[in-house]
Protein backbone atom coordinates (compact mmCIF):
# COMPACT_ATOMS: atom_id res chain seq x y z
CA UNK A 1 0.00 0.00 0.00
CA UNK A 2 1.25 3.47 -0.89
CA UNK A 3 1.59 5.93 1.96
CA UNK A 4 2.71 9.38 2.99
CA UNK A 5 6.25 9.31 4.40
CA UNK A 6 6.38 13.00 5.39
CA UNK A 7 4.34 16.19 5.35
CA UNK A 8 6.57 19.23 4.77
CA UNK A 9 6.11 23.00 4.81
CA UNK A 10 8.14 26.19 4.46
CA UNK A 11 7.55 29.88 5.09
CA UNK A 12 9.48 30.99 1.98
CA UNK A 13 9.63 29.82 -1.62
CA UNK A 14 12.90 28.50 -3.00
CA UNK A 15 13.94 26.81 0.24
CA UNK A 16 13.87 23.31 1.60
CA UNK A 17 10.77 22.40 3.55
CA UNK A 18 10.63 21.18 7.15
CA UNK A 19 8.73 18.10 8.29
CA UNK A 20 5.60 18.88 10.28
CA UNK A 21 3.53 16.41 12.33
CA UNK A 22 0.24 17.25 10.61
CA UNK A 23 -0.79 19.26 7.59
CA UNK A 24 -4.14 20.66 6.61
CA UNK A 25 -4.88 20.51 2.90
CA UNK A 26 -7.31 23.33 2.22
CA UNK A 27 -9.67 23.00 -0.73
CA UNK A 28 -8.60 25.03 -3.78
CA UNK A 29 -5.66 26.49 -1.85
CA UNK A 30 -2.98 23.99 -0.80
CA UNK A 31 -1.18 23.12 2.41
CA UNK A 32 -2.15 25.66 5.07
CA UNK A 33 0.75 27.92 6.13
CA UNK A 34 2.99 26.79 3.26
CA UNK A 35 4.63 29.41 1.03
CA UNK A 36 3.48 27.65 -2.15
CA UNK A 37 -0.21 27.49 -1.21
CA UNK A 38 -2.22 29.75 -3.52
CA UNK A 39 -5.73 29.67 -4.90
CA UNK A 40 -4.59 31.19 -8.22
CA UNK A 41 -2.24 28.39 -9.27
CA UNK A 42 -2.60 24.82 -10.47
CA UNK A 43 0.47 23.89 -8.38
CA UNK A 44 -1.09 24.10 -4.92
CA UNK A 45 0.61 20.97 -3.52
CA UNK A 46 3.80 19.21 -4.60
CA UNK A 47 4.54 15.51 -4.21
CA UNK A 48 7.73 13.52 -4.62
CA UNK A 49 8.32 9.80 -4.12
CA UNK A 50 10.75 8.71 -1.42
CA UNK A 51 12.14 6.32 -4.03
CA UNK A 52 13.35 9.40 -5.98
CA UNK A 53 15.00 10.81 -2.87
CA UNK A 54 16.68 7.45 -2.22
CA UNK A 55 18.22 7.52 -5.72
CA UNK A 56 19.86 10.83 -4.81
CA UNK A 57 21.07 9.31 -1.54
CA UNK A 58 22.57 6.40 -3.50
CA UNK A 59 24.62 9.00 -5.41
CA UNK A 60 26.07 10.15 -2.09
CA UNK A 61 23.90 13.18 -1.38
CA UNK A 62 22.64 13.86 2.14
CA UNK A 63 18.99 14.53 1.33
CA UNK A 64 15.64 13.57 2.81
CA UNK A 65 11.94 14.43 2.82
CA UNK A 66 11.30 18.14 2.24
CA UNK A 67 14.75 18.81 0.78
CA UNK A 68 13.29 19.05 -2.73
CA UNK A 69 10.62 21.49 -1.50
CA UNK A 70 7.87 18.88 -1.80
CA UNK A 71 4.85 19.11 0.49
CA UNK A 72 4.14 15.39 0.53
CA UNK A 73 6.78 12.70 0.34
CA UNK A 74 5.21 9.42 -0.73
CA UNK A 75 6.24 5.79 -0.87
CA UNK A 76 4.96 2.88 -2.96
CA UNK A 77 3.44 4.85 -5.86
CA UNK A 78 5.12 5.82 -9.14
CA UNK A 79 3.87 9.40 -9.17
CA UNK A 80 5.56 10.49 -12.40
CA UNK A 81 3.78 7.73 -14.35
CA UNK A 82 0.33 9.04 -13.42
CA UNK A 83 -1.49 11.17 -15.99
CA UNK A 84 -2.50 14.77 -15.47
CA UNK A 85 -6.06 14.64 -14.15
CA UNK A 86 -5.51 11.55 -11.99
CA UNK A 87 -7.04 11.89 -8.56
CA UNK A 88 -5.48 10.76 -5.32
CA UNK A 89 -7.14 10.21 -1.97
CA UNK A 90 -4.75 11.20 0.81
CA UNK A 91 -5.52 10.16 4.35
CA UNK A 92 -9.16 9.89 5.34
CA UNK A 93 -10.71 12.73 3.36
CA UNK A 94 -8.39 14.83 1.20
CA UNK A 95 -8.54 14.50 -2.58
CA UNK A 96 -5.88 15.87 -4.93
CA UNK A 97 -6.01 16.17 -8.71
CA UNK A 98 -2.69 15.99 -10.57
CA UNK A 99 -2.17 19.10 -12.68
CA UNK A 100 1.47 18.88 -13.73
CA UNK A 101 4.21 16.27 -14.01
CA UNK A 102 7.67 17.70 -13.44
CA UNK A 103 8.68 21.33 -13.69
CA UNK A 104 11.40 23.61 -14.89
CA UNK A 105 13.84 24.00 -12.02
CA UNK A 106 14.06 27.66 -11.08
CA UNK A 107 17.38 29.45 -10.78
CA UNK A 108 18.69 29.35 -7.26
CA UNK A 109 17.03 26.08 -6.24
CA UNK A 110 18.64 25.13 -2.93
CA UNK A 111 18.99 21.44 -3.76
CA UNK A 112 20.42 22.02 -7.25
CA UNK A 113 22.99 24.36 -5.72
CA UNK A 114 24.03 21.67 -3.23
CA UNK A 115 24.02 18.66 -5.53
CA UNK A 116 24.19 19.96 -9.07
CA UNK A 117 21.16 17.78 -9.75
CA UNK A 118 17.49 17.72 -8.80
CA UNK A 119 14.86 15.01 -9.26
CA UNK A 120 11.89 17.37 -8.92
CA UNK A 121 11.90 18.56 -12.58
CA UNK A 122 11.28 15.03 -13.90
CA UNK A 123 9.80 13.06 -11.02
CA UNK A 124 7.91 15.56 -8.88
CA UNK A 125 4.21 16.13 -9.46
CA UNK A 126 1.87 18.98 -8.64
CA UNK A 127 -1.79 18.95 -7.72
CA UNK A 128 -4.68 21.10 -6.74
CA UNK A 129 -6.79 20.32 -3.69
CA UNK A 130 -10.24 19.11 -4.71
CA UNK A 131 -11.35 18.24 -1.17
CA UNK A 132 -9.51 19.31 1.94
CA UNK A 133 -8.53 17.35 5.00
CA UNK A 134 -5.73 16.61 7.42
CA UNK A 135 -2.70 14.57 6.40
CA UNK A 136 -0.05 12.84 8.50
CA UNK A 137 3.01 10.71 7.98
CA UNK A 138 1.84 7.12 7.56
CA UNK A 139 -1.49 8.03 5.96
CA UNK A 140 -2.48 5.94 2.95
CA UNK A 141 -2.47 7.45 -0.52
CA UNK A 142 -4.35 5.83 -3.36
CA UNK A 143 -5.53 6.59 -6.84
CA UNK A 144 -9.28 7.00 -7.23
CA UNK A 145 -11.67 7.48 -10.12
CA UNK A 146 -12.32 11.11 -10.98
CA UNK A 147 -16.11 10.70 -10.83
Amino acid sequence: MARIVAVCSSEKKGTRKTRIPEGILQEDYGLTDDAHADCTTHRQVSLLANESINRMRDLGFDVGPGDFAENLTTEGMDLSSLPVGARLCVGEEAVLELTQIGKECHTGCAIAKQTGNCVMPKEGVFARVIRGGSVHSGDPIRRIDSD
